[in-house]
């Protein structure tokens, strides 16, 4: 059986190319590989970026459809398909917590459970011709796996209720309009510009990169003062032997 993600070391950038057949509909296979790339990225001191991409036709199409088949067709199946949103749930926040840059290359469909992985992460660029939403409403659900969430704090509560409530599909141009994605290019122009985000971020201190994570999702948090987390992470930096170097770098080149 053909693994349903590859991995490639890139310099201090993972790549994560998702391989499932035909669309990488989510399953508890892609899903173990996906945490186990989540792992290896955040555990690797080497590893500042996890660059998740597809060599499908969609870049994902959410949950597995024949699962969901599968699991209405017994009396136990909502609750294993609720057990399924429920680790796709843990997934997405162990993306968004991790201590790497976390990008997205959309070069295609990302819908539902799709679309919630890349809201998970950092960074989206998409493909102008690529198509992006939440339509769960549509069938009578709710995007389940932490769409309603992430989408209401990137666009607002607005635009979550267009998209969600309206089960609205938008292209990537429409997408970088309404601050889903943070780029859109052409599909021939987005292997490269995306490998090209990925180098620059990954040129950057990983304990810097995950300071600061951490200190915009404090910014989301009523229960953490996102000040205090500022000047407590501040302090740690500032004993870390990566910062010492590349201040005092610096610092020396300014004084010649």
């Amino acid at each position: 059986m053909t693994a349903p993600l590859s991995l490639e070391t890139r310099g201090r950038v993972l790549v994560a190319t998702l391989a499932r057949p035909p669309v990488n509909a989510l399953d508890d296979a892609l899903i173990e590989a996906l945490e186990g790339a989540v792992a290896r990225a955040s555990d690797d001191d080497g590893i500042a970026v996890l660059h998740l991409r597809s060599d499908q036709r969609a870049f994902c199409a959410g949950a597995d459809l024949a699962l969901m088949q599968a699991c209405f067709a017994t009396p136990h199946g909502p609750d294993a398909m609720t057990a399924l949103v429920r680790r796709m749930q843990r997934l997405f926040a162990r993306l968004e917590s991790a201590p790497v840059v976390t990008l997205a290359e959309i070069g295609a469909t990302a819908l539902g459970g799709g679309f919630e992985l890349a809201l998970a992460c950092d960074l989206r660029v998409a493909a102008r011709e690529a198509r992006l939403g939440l339509p769960e409403a549509r069938l009578g659900l709710v995007p389940g796996a932490g769409g309603t969430q992430r989408l209401t704090r990137l666009a607002g509560p607005g635009i979550a209720r267009r998209l969600i409530l309206g089960a609205e599909v938008v292209d990537g141009a429409e997408a970088e309009r309404l601050g889903l994605v943070q780029w859109a290019h052409p599909l021939a122009e987005l292997p490269a510009i995306a490998a090209a985000i990925a180098q620059a971020h990954a040129a950057l201190p990983k304990a810097a990169l995950a300071a600061n994570k951490r200190c915009i999702a404090a910014a989301h948090d009523a229960a953490h003062d996102g000040f205090a987390a500022e000047v407590a992470e501040t302090r740690a930096l500032y004993d870390h032997p990566e910062t010492r170097r590349q201040v005092s770098d610096f610092l020396a080149r300014r004084a010649r």
